[in-house]
C-alpha cells in the first residue's frame, strides 16, 4: 500500500477546506520552537474530529517530547478515530523519546495527513509505513512548500551537509556597510537591532570574522530583553592565525565559542574556548569546509555577522542562500565601505541576481530578505 502524495497540481484538491485549515494551525504552531528545537526540526501537530479540534501542540526542545505527544496528551480519549495534522513525518525511531508512530498508533489515529516526508536517515518514509501496516490512512503533501520553508535549516543540514547560511548586513541607501576607518556603530536604528536578535536566537551558530573582533568587539549574544527561551548560539570566530584569542567580548558570557584556525596556527593552552583548525587554501578559509564542520555539529541555520571581506568571500562561493539586509536612510559616501568586497564583476552579464522574498518596515529602516537567484 503506497502512501497518498497530494503534491501535485492535479491532487491539491483532494485535501479539504479543513485540511488546509488545520495544517496552516500545525505550521504556527511548529514555529513557537524556532528559538529552541536546535537542532531538531521545527514540529507542530494538530488533533482533529472533523474541524473540531481536540488537540495540539508542538516540539518544544531538544529531549523533550515531540509535538504529536503533547497533542495526544491534550486530546485524551478523542484522539480514537481522529486525523492528526503533522507538519512533519512522525518518527519511527526512539531516541530521547519514544516513536511518535508508535504513540498515534495506540492512541487509536484513524488518518494521518503530514506535510512532508522527514529525509532524516532515520526516519525517511518509515514512519509512513508502520503507520500504514496500523491501518492508518496517510497523506502527504498538503502544505509541503509551506513546511520546506519553516525547517530550512534542518533540511539543508540533513540533505546537503551544511547549514543554511543567511548573511545579515546594514547599510546606507548608498550601498555602504561601514565607515573607510572601518567603524559601523550604528548604520541602523535600534528597531533594526532589536530585530536581528530575533534572527539571532533562531541560529545555531553566528559567524564572524578577526577583522570584526579587533574593529567592532562584538558580543554576537542573543539579547532578547524579555523571558523568551533560546538556545544560546555557537559564536563562531574565523580567525587564521588566531589574533583576536585573548581579547574580545565574544569570549564571554554563557554563549559558547568556537575558534577556527589555519592548520600551521598553534593554540594557546588557556584560550577558555574550543579551536579547530580548519584548510586554507590560497590564504584563505576553505569555507565549504567550514560550513561542513558546522553541518557535523547538528548547526542548522548559521547567521553571518562580519564585514564586507568575509561576507563577499561567502558570495563569491555561493555559499549564501539568504541575505538579510537593513538599509537605513542615511548616505556615507565613496570613500565608505561596500557591502561586499572581492566579486570581481566585470560585466553586466556577471552579475549576481537577488530575489527579494520580504521587505518589511523596521523603524526608520526597510528589512529586506533576499535570495540569489540561480544562474541562467
Amino acid at each position: 500500500m503506497s502512501i497518498a502524495t497530494r503534491s501535485s497540481a492535479e491532487a491539491m484538491p483532494a485535501f479539504s477546506a479543513t485540511d488546509h485549515a488545520l495544517m496552516a494551525r500545525a505550521l504556527r504552531l511548529a514555529e513557537r520552537g524556532a528559538y529552541t528545537t536546535q537542532p531538531n526540526p521545527m514540529v507542530g501537530c494538530v488533533i482533529a474530529q472533523g474541524d473540531e479540534v481536540v488537540g495540539e501542540g508542538w516540539h518544544q526542545k531538544k529531549g523533550g517530547p515531540h509535538a504529536e505527544v503533547f497533542a495526544l496528551q491534550a486530546a485524551g480519549e478523542r484522539a480514537k478515530d481522529a486525523t492528526a495534522y503533522v507538519t512533519l513525518e512522525p518518527c519511527s525511531h526512539t531516541g530521547s523519546t519514544p516513536p511518535c508512530a508508535d504513540a498515534l498508533i495506540k492512541a487509536g489515529i484513524s488518518r494521518v495527513v503530514a506535510a512532508m516526508r522527514d529525509p532524516n536517515p532515520q526516519v525517511d518514509g518509515s514512519g509512513f509505513a508502520k503507520l500504514q501496516a496500523a491501518g492508518i490512512a496517510v497523506e502527504s503533501g498538503l502544505m509541503e512548500k509551506q513546511a520546506r520553508e519553516q525547517n530550512r535549516g534542518f533540511l539543508s543540514r540533513v540533505e546537503r551537509g551544511r547549514p543554511w547560511l543567511r548573511v545579515k548586513l546594514a547599510s546606507s541607501v548608498d550601498g555602504r556597510s561601514a565607515m573607510a576607518s572601518g567603524d559601523s556603530k550604528w548604520i541602523s536604528g535600534e528597531a533594526s537591532r532589536h530585530d536581528v536578535q530575533h534572527w539571532r536566537a533562531r541560529s545555531g551558530a553566528i559567524l564572524t570574522g578577526a577583522g570584526t573582533v579587533l574593529t567592532d568587539d562584538p558580543h554576537l549574544t542573543v539579547r532578547l530583553g524579555d523571558d523568551t527561551a533560546f538556545v544560546p548560539p555557537l559564536r563562531v570566530v574565523l580567525d587564521p592565525g588566531l589574533a583576536t584569542v585573548a581579547r574580545g567580548h565574544v569570549r564571554e558570557g554563557d554563549a559558547p565559542t568556537l575558534y577556527l584556525h589555519a592548520p600551521d596556527a598553534k593554540p594557546a593552552r588557556d584560550m577558555h574556548a574550543e579551536h579547530v583548525a580548519v584548510p586554507v587554501e590560497g590564504g584563505r578559509f576553505d569555507l565549504a569546509a567550514v560550513l561542513r564542520l558546522l553541518g557535523e555539529r547538528g548547526v542548522n541555520e548559521a547567521q553571518v555577522e562580519a564585514g564586507a571581506t568575509l561576507a563577499g568571500a561567502f558570495l563569491a562561493a555561493g555559499l549564501v542562500d539568504e541575505l538579510l539586509l537593513y538599509v537605513a536612510p542615511v548616505m556615507l559616501g565613496e570613500r565608505a565601505r561596500p557591502l561586499f568586497e572581492g566579486l570581481h564583476i566585470d560585466a553586466m552579464t556577471e552579475r549576481l541576481r537577488m530575489r527579494i522574498v520580504e521587505s518589511r518596515r523596521i523603524g526608520d529602516d526597510v528589512r529586506v530578505l533576499l535570495r540569489p537567484e540561480p544562474a541562467a
